[in-house]
């Protein structure tokens, strides 16, 4: 298997972080995200690791006040693919919510770089506005792959997810 990168989207609760979790049962792989430079200042500034709209929305806004300053999120990303390159781990994958983030990162990443946007169908889960440019934009890229599952229970969505990585996603890392 190739080494790549997977830039994985999705709003809020769509299940990205366990997506990636399951992947890393079958793969080696690493997470990271461009928003952990900024969990970090903004821990120092009180936030306290709250996902709620209030929190998602003041760490959108810290995150492009640093992309507008100087290109932290990116330029954070790039050291992260550069060391990845390094390990044995054969998966990078990196939660990434804007569309211009998304793109510089594809055109820029000395690795073969994929996008994966997560999306849910189950009865449970309610799609809504998040009231921040990040989660209210994730469908605006046109991305090379759409997983839209049902997450009902884990076990279903490790058997669904699975079966659509190695048949979908899987034969471009080869």
């Amino acid at each position: 298997m190739k080494k790549s990168v997977i830039i994985i989207n999705g709003v809020g609760g769509s299940g990205k972080d366990t997506i990636c979790n399951i992947v890393s049962k079958y793969y080696k792989t690493e997470i990271i995200s461009q928003i952990d430079p900024i969990k970090e200042i903004a821990k120092y500034g009180g936030w306290n690791g709250e996902k709620d709209d209030k929190s998602r929305k003041m760490l959108s806004d810290l995150k492009m006040l640093f992309v507008a300053y100087n290109n932290l999120p990116f330029n954070y990303s790039i050291e992260k693919i550069n060391e990845f390159e390094k390990t044995d781990k054969n998966i990078l994958f990196i939660h990434i919510r804007e569309k211009e983030e998304i793109s510089k990162i594809v055109t820029s990443s000395p690795l073969k770089v994929y996008t994966l946007l997560i999306k849910r169908s189950d009865k449970d889960f309610i799609k809504r506005t998040y009231g921040n440019f990040s989660d209210d934009s994730v469908d605006d890229y046109d991305y090379d792959f759409i997983y839209d599952g049902n997450n009902e229970t884990e076990v279903k969505l490790e058997n669904d997810f699975m079966e659509f990585f190695n048949t979908k996603i899987l034969p471009n890392l080869l």
